[in-house]
């Protein structure tokens, strides 16, 4: 049977809202009236879970507020049958929140972006300490730029073993706007055909983010856009001179994309512990599309133990492009293994530096890619390469 519609609703919660309980309360609902309830009553440590069913998108929260090991949960009730919330702008928009989860829903079919989190657009108090876990985020859009997942203003976040497929042309599975101290941990994307947007994005002075341990399928021209293009005024803090700083890619795997990696506008940047499986044009993009006077070129980006396979007719540039107004020449490239399966003499990239212990031409003996077995077989001279290189942390 289908539920009552349940998330049409904006709800404002008071700031500093004080419970005379003393416990953390859960609370299952099955419609409209016991949702606005219970998120007006939630305290630190409520658990607000739905039912199984389909709900209506567009739930606006703000100043959702739980405490450090007490977060405010909305989740599944059920987490083997998940709830569906279908439609609206945006599926669920968390404004100036603290300590909230999110997990084990399904979210779809929205006109805007899937979910939406920020800091209310006061950037001297960012959303914090935010999880969102186990979420399906699908078909979003299609056109134009809109992302499954956005989050501005974001510090100290987790995204862990979500599902994004088929957001906006032009946006991102997770885009991130001046977004700090954040992991992306074992989630998988994979966009529409023909997409020229990206997997993951981290712009507008974003720092301290790593993604690591998760697939990136066709996901979009650049799979992860290290920087890219803000306009001042979103920048958080306002006044760096930088897209993106101080980002970790690693122990991931990369199948297509024009790019799997971009580094645009940024000011140091690590990729490393990656596999990734014939891209469609390059292996790496170093491009500064932000040139007011304050920003520094692209820079500072290390390169290093990723496997690269390539085909000869996708490959462009010798697998590099360079834009202007960068500085290339402060990369650095060391023990990446690089072959070209149809031709193994043209293995060797044209990098804008010189690699250190470079591996050119050999086979590094993946599994089964075609069934999505990365892993390596005996004798690989990958060992230790590529993501599953990556030390378990």
């Amino acid at each position: 049977m289908r539920l009552p519609t349940i998330l049409a609703v904006t709800v404002a919660l008071a700031l500093g809202a004080a419970s005379c309980s003393s416990e953390a309360e859960e609370k299952r609902v099955t419609g409209v009236d016991e949702l606005r309830e219970a998120l007006q009553k939630a305290e630190p440590g409520s658990s607000v879970l739905l039912a199984p069913g389909e709900y209506a998108g567009g739930l606006s929260l703000e100043n959702l507020k739980g405490e450090e090991g007490r977060p405010i949960v909305i989740g599944a009730a059920d987490p083997q049958n998940p709830p569906r919330i279908v439609g609206g702008a945006q599926a669920i928009h968390l404004s100036n929140v603290s300590y909230v989860e999110l997990r084990d829903l399904c979210v779809s079919g929205q006109s805007g972006n899937g979910l939406n989190i920020d800091d209310g657009g006061s950037f001297d108090t960012p959303a914090h300490d935010i999880t969102l876990t186990r979420l399906t985020v699908t078909d979003i859009g299609p056109r134009g730029n809109r992302d499954g997942i956005k989050l501005s203003g974001v510090e100290d976040f987790v995204v862990r073993d979500c599902r994004i497929e088929r957001w906006g042309d032009g946006g991102s599975g997770i885009d991130m706007v001046g977004c700090h101290g954040g992991l992306i941990k074992g989630c998988r994307f994979t966009a529409r055909e023909g997409l020229g947007g990206s997997g993951v994005q981290a712009k507008g002075g974003s720092s301290r983010v790593t993604v690591r341990r998760c697939l990136f399928e066709h996901a979009g021209g650049r799979a992860v856009n290290i920087g890219g293009s803000t306009g001042l005024q979103f920048f958080r803090p306002q006044g760096v001179g930088y897209e993106a700083r101080d980002i970790t890619v690693e122990g991931n795997v990369f199948v297509g994309s024009q790019a799997p990696f971009a580094f645009v506008g940024v000011d140091g940047a690590k990729v490393e512990y990656n596999t990734v499986y014939l891209p469609q044009r390059w292996a790496m993009r170093i491009l500064q599309e932000t040139t007011e006077p304050v920003f520094v070129p692209c820079r500072d980006g290390v390169f290093r133990r990723n496997i690269v396979v390539f085909q000869s007719d996708k490959w462009s540039e010798g697998g590099v492009n360079i834009g202007p107004n960068t500085a290339p020449a402060s990369f650095v490239f060391e023990k990446n293994l690089w072959y070209c399966r149809d031709r193994p003499d043209r293995s060797k990239p044209a990098l804008p530096t010189e690699e250190i212990d470079g591996l050119y031409g050999q086979d590094p003996l993946l599994a089964d890619p075609p069934r999505g077995d990365f892993t390596l077989k005996e004798g690989s001279p990958a060992e230790g390469l590529g993501h599953t290189g990556l030390e378990e942390e």
